[in-house]
């Protein structure tokens, strides 16, 4: 296919010129991500706090020692116990009920069970479920060596039993960095960014597009000498170009504004999303390319880019989403430009981390930009 590229550049400057006099360009590519990341940084979806969340207990006046030889094990593992009155119980997130009766029967051999529920199937509800099941079965343990050493079970028996000196013992290393999922403003300006490069370039960029198609503009280039390759690299050029600024004027802002510390590894979060605005961009052309009116278009890149924002992890961690919906993230644009933003922002990876996902952005780029200049319409 024939470029020229002094042709493409001249159409990538005059495209970029009509795009950013257009006050909603202006307006979605500079002033609304500012928005976003300040309203999406007040939201903390984690933090030092969520595993000490409070653990209401709900136990009756007959539930004997046990009872609150359990909740004691239940706060050496970490939790803030609060003991609300009934009327309180269901607010918690965390709540556990201990039935009536709960010593008496045990010490009889009648088996208990004691009920736990939470809201919320996320991340650290699997670690709950590890320490309930932790200090039920370490009370149970303890209570079979007290009574096989005989005697009667009295809660002096198992403050004995705590003191002894034991005969197996773990010796417990850090295997690595602890990855905590990023929350504040670190989750909300590496993920507005990512969003609004999808958002504008989705709408604006397809859109005028498919405008310059109905109103002839695109037709009249065919006329003229520059080459079909050269125009097709020139309507990607120009919305790249936006695309770039966003990201350069994002990377900025979250540094001045919010104090985002974007690492040792910035340049090649930069090489990242200028990665995935190739793409994008490219999509963008696509999207405008094969649509066939004006409110299809914005229809679909407004529905697209808030499903790839929202099941990406542009919203809020993925790490805090269901497992499929980690599992899904992978696949998806946004989820893993995401990944290996955290990756290299959050976890201090070393730069290589982001490699995969920047040769897949590539590729994916190259392999639909070439279906766009083999398909691309003039009319």
């Amino acid at each position: 296919m024939n470029i020229r590229f002094g042709d493409a550049w001249f159409l990538t400057r005059q495209d970029v010129s009509h795009l950013m006099r257009n006050r909603e360009t202006l307006l979605w590519t500079f002033l609304m991500p500012v928005v976003f990341f300040y309203f999406l940084g007040q939201l903390k979806y984690y933090d030092s706090s969520d595993r000490a969340d409070p653990l209401a207990v709900s136990a009756s006046p007959d539930a004997g020692f046990l009872a609150d030889e359990l909740t004691s094990r239940l706060q050496s593992l970490g939790y803030a116990i609060e003991h609300p009155p009934p009327n309180d119980f269901p607010k918690f997130s965390r709540r556990l009920q201990i039935p009536a009766g709960f010593t008496a029967s045990i010490l009889a051999g009648n088996p208990m069970k004691v009920r736990f529920t939470r809201r919320g199937d996320d991340s650290s509800a699997d670690y709950d479920r590890v320490r309930i099941d932790r200090a039920v079965y370490t009370l149970l343990a303890d209570l079979i060596a007290i009574r096989r050493a005989g005697g009667d079970v009295t809660p002096g028996r198992f403050r004995e039993l705590a003191a002894a000196p034991r005969t197996l013992t773990l010796d417990v290393k850090t295997a690595g960095h602890r990855l905590v999922p990023p929350s504040g403003y670190e989750q909300s300006v590496p993920g507005t960014m990512v969003m609004f490069t999808l958002t504008v370039l989705f709408t604006a960029g397809a859109v005028s597009l498919t405008m310059e198609r109905k109103a002839g503009i695109l037709r009249r280039l065919a006329y003229t000498p520059i080459s079909r390759g050269s125009i097709v690299l020139g309507k990607w050029g120009a919305r790249m170009s936006l695309g770039s600024i966003q990201i350069v004027a994002a990377l900025i802002c979250g540094r001045l504004l919010f104090h985002v510390d974007w690492g040792p590894n910035l340049p090649m979060v930069l090489v990242l999303m200028l990665a995935y605005g190739s793409l994008v961009a490219t999509l963008a052309m696509m999207m405008g390319n094969f649509g066939r009116s004006i409110p299809q278009v914005i229809g679909l890149g407004v529905t697209a880019s808030n499903l790839l924002a929202g099941l990406g992890g542009c919203w809020w961690p993925v790490e805090v989403t269901p497992l499929w919906a980690q599992k899904l993230a992978i696949f998806l644009p946004t989820g893993w430009t995401m990944h290996a933003m955290h990756q290299l922002v959050n976890f201090n990876a070393p730069p290589a981390v982001a490699v995969p996902e920047i040769i897949v952005s590539l590729v994916l780029a190259l392999a639909a930009g070439w279906v766009v200049a083999r398909k691309f319409r003039f009319e």
